[in-house]
């Protein structure tokens, strides 16, 4: 999957469906004007915390940004996964299944190696993550709360208050993440 070019198709068709200018969005996304042309002429790879922005800004789920609009059924095999990359690589988001209007949520497979960190935006009102460990240790944090999840750990939280992932251990931590949203 070409990321940066999916995300260029879909984040220029989100912003044109919405009937929004450059110089509008960068307002509602707080995404510089020069930033949100050169995301959608495919010039940039946007990191995680852009695309949340953008997101956010235009109220809409962050696969609709990143997913590759595929029919059913949709297979996506472990080596055709590229990974969203944060924190000088030590934080890789892969999304997975993407959000659409039938289903209200969307999945990703989350490798966060040690040191490895990611500070998130608040998303859409209502919306809540469902969090499982699979391997290594993760302290997530949503509000004034902490959590401390090892292997075999779920977590569900509020998701649309700022949140935070950091690997607690020297170990490679990997977790599957579900962002349900409300209808």
């Amino acid at each position: 999957m070409d990321v940066t070019g999916t995300v260029a198709v879909n984040a220029r068709e989100i912003r044109e469906r919405k009937g929004l200018t450059l110089d509008r969005a960068a307002a509602l996304t707080g995404v510089s004007r020069s930033m949100l042309s050169q995301i959608e002429k495919g010039e940039v790879n946007p990191t995680i915390s852009v695309l949340w922005k953008m997101a956010k800004g235009y109220k809409v789920s962050f696969t609709s940004l990143v997913e590759n609009r595929n029919e059913s059924p949709y297979l996506l095999r472990a080596s055709e996964g590229a990974p969203l990359v944060e924190d000088g690589g030590r934080y890789l988001n892969y999304p997975l299944f993407p959000f659409d209007e039938s289903r209200l949520f969307e999945t990703y497979h989350i490798v966060i190696k040690a040191g490895g960190s990611l500070n998130a935006q608040a998303h859409l009102k209502g919306a809540e993550e469902y969090i499982t460990v699979f391997s290594g240790s993760v302290e997530i944090c949503a509000g004034d709360e902490s959590f401390l999840l090892s292997k075999g750990d779920s977590l569900r939280f509020a998701a649309d208050q700022p949140h935070s992932y950091k690997n607690a251990g020297e170990d490679t931590a990997e977790l599957s993440m579900i962002i349900y949203y409300k209808a």
